[in-house]
């Protein structure tokens, strides 16, 4: 067996600790505590155990009982994290032009199950090897040249994150919903790395809008034609979490426009901060 290392590219820390990664030898065994991230798509109850986890941690944050808080609420910020945490390191790649040599699956990914932030995450060391001087510097065969952007979108909404899109349904949440917390977490990515380096800020929203105008995502959402404001058309429902329902909104929540902005949270990074669990 054999631990995972961190990833080769030492500018994915500057993005933040959503877009870091770890990495491992494709077709390797598993070690403990490592797990498939495929696991939550198939049946069983390793999803069931992680939004049961969200569910008790949003109602502690308020000090009630698990069952005060909607099981579809806990779901909707379950998935939200989730595709925070898979799309961010995504997006860093993009950024630094380092695409993965070849579509990635959930059985690609392996995670440790934490609840606080961005849970460890390991890609395949084969497919996300650094290309040109780099690689060689860490002793790694930059193999094909790296991917388009939008091929790096059609395999990721088409594949892992369609995957988890669907291995929610049973909580009863609309498709509309989770594809809205897709579309937030593809935004949230871009925020997130403009934050922490402003001078990717044109690369990084580049390769956002790229995501943002796949099919899946086309309708998701609205951008400002004068200041690029992004907003989400459906809300990850973490609000109904609070006594009463009356919490505050995500900053890019379609129901901020009802409330103004005094009730928000996050400036549009909902993924990356109150849902990223």
């Amino acid at each position: 067996m054999t631990e995972p290392a961190p990833a080769p590219t030492s500018q994915l820390a500057a993005l933040g600790p959503f877009c870091t990664f770890e990495t491992h030898p494709e077709n390797s065994e598993l070690t403990p505590p490592w797990r498939a991230l495929s696991e939550l798509a198939e049946e069983g109850s390793a999803l069931r155990e992680r939004v049961a986890a969200v569910r008790a941690s949003l109602a502690a944050n308020y000090g009630r009982p698990p069952e005060a808080v909607e099981q579809r609420v806990a779901a909707s910020v379950a998935h939200l994290g989730l595709m925070a945490r898979v799309i961010s390191p995504a997006l860093g790649l993009a950024t630094l032009h380092g695409l993965p040599s070849r579509p990635l699956t959930l059985g690609d990914l392996r995670w440790r199950s934490s609840l606080s932030g961005a849970f460890p995450l390991s890609l395949p060391r084969e497919a996300v090897a650094p290309a040109g001087a780099e690689s060689v510097q860490h002793g790694y065969d930059p193999g094909s040249a790296p991917r388009p952007v939008d091929a790096l979108a059609e395999d990721l909404l088409t594949g892992p994150v369609h995957d988890l899109v669907a291995a929610f349904a049973p909580f009863s949440l609309s498709r509309h919903i989770l594809w809205g917390n897709v579309a937030s977490a593809v935004n949230g990515a871009a925020t997130g790395i403009t934050a922490a380096t402003p001078s990717l800020a044109h690369p990084a929203h580049a390769a956002a809008l790229t995501f943002l105008q796949h099919p899946r995502l086309r309708n998701t959402h609205t951008l400002n034609p004068h200041n690029a404001r992004f907003t989400r058309r459906s809300c990850c429902l973490i609000y109904r979490a609070t006594p009463g329902g009356r919490g505050a909104l995500c900053g890019d929540c379609v129901l901020s426009r009802g409330r103004g902005d005094g009730g928000q949270v996050g400036g549009g990074r909902s993924g990356r901060g109150r849902g990223g669990r």
